[in-house]
């Protein structure tokens, strides 16, 4: 499965399958919600041990679920299923989610050097949600308890931005990035149409904070207002703000100018069918810097 022809499928089904929904006027990476499980109301996909998957194989499994109305996050192997003592019900269709990897191959040049080089490629593997299997432990059919009257989503939006050092300024009609000044721009939080629709904004713009060169120092090309690499970095915080509203509990908004940047996003990926598979990568790397900045738990 590491062919070239194959990896090629694996990048333009993902791609193919998001431009579908994005032409739809759908984002993927802001649906499904999980609203019952234990696990969380919102969360990313789980592989079986609890981790959280990264990167595209977000987006292919948030997809899958929707499609499939599966509410569950955990997804695990066929084997996986067995040894923790139950079983994929027969007839259930997996899931492909893909392992990013490397081999080396030496070669003798013609001065008759040998030279080693790093060939990168994708494995595929499937997977089930844990809907479609039987006999597992009750963790993984567990329901949640009711939501508790004290939840707090945005304060610890608010608590995970003020360890980060980060200068967030209130003020003015627009929400945005100064890399110059280094500085997050909200407008004033009654503007917004509800609390979490604050804090989704907030994290969007704190992907872009990442992006300074004295941190992650992502340069996407982007050279002015409205080119391949504005859309591009404006995908990578798309996708950072999708992914930490998973990993908070927080509903991302809507935002009422998503239509313009679908048409951006739109343009990116059907030019560069590896676009998504880059941006959730750059998106990850930016949710896990954010999360490396947060004090360790009290054991």
């Amino acid at each position: 499965m590491t062919t070239t022809t194959q990896r090629a499928d694996v990048y333009q089904r993902v791609t193919d399958k998001i431009i579908a929904d994005l032409t739809r006027g759908v984002r993927p990476w802001h649906r499904p919600w999980q609203a019952e499980y234990a696990a969380g109301r919102i969360t990313r996909p789980l592989r079986h041990n609890g981790e959280p998957y990264h990167g595209v194989n977000i987006l292919m499994l948030w997809a899958e679920a929707e499609e499939r109305r599966l509410a569950c996050p955990y997804w695990l192997t066929f084997q996986q299923a067995k040894q923790l003592g139950g079983h994929v019900r027969k007839g259930e269709k997996g899931s492909t989610v893909v392992y990013a990897s490397s081999f080396q191959k030496t070669e003798t040049g013609t001065d008759g050097q040998e030279i080693e080089e790093t060939i990168p490629f994708l494995k595929q593997y499937t997977v089930f949600n844990a809907e479609q299997c039987e006999g597992l432990p009750e963790r993984y059919s567990k329901l949640a308890e009711p939501p508790r009257d004290d939840l707090q989503p945005v304060e610890r939006v608010s608590s995970l931005v003020a360890v980060t050092g980060a200068e967030v300024r209130t003020g003015g009609t627009r929400a945005y990035y100064a890399i110059g000044q280094d500085y997050v721009q909200l407008p004033p939080l009654p503007t917004f149409r509800d609390a979490e629709s604050h804090a989704a904004t907030l994290l969007h713009e704190m992907t872009h904070w990442t992006r300074h060169p004295s941190r992650l120092d992502r340069d996407l090309g982007r050279k002015r207002f409205g080119d391949a690499g504005y859309a591009m970095e404006e995908l990578v915080a798309e996708l950072g703000a999708a992914f930490l509203c998973a990993d908070l509990g927080v509903t991302p908004e809507v935002r009422e100018d998503h239509a313009s940047y679908i048409d951006s996003w739109l343009q990116v990926l059907q030019q560069d069918k590896r676009a998504i598979f880059t941006a959730a990568s750059h998106a990850s790397k930016a949710v896990d810097y954010l999360h490396s900045l947060q004090p360790m738990p009290v054991a």
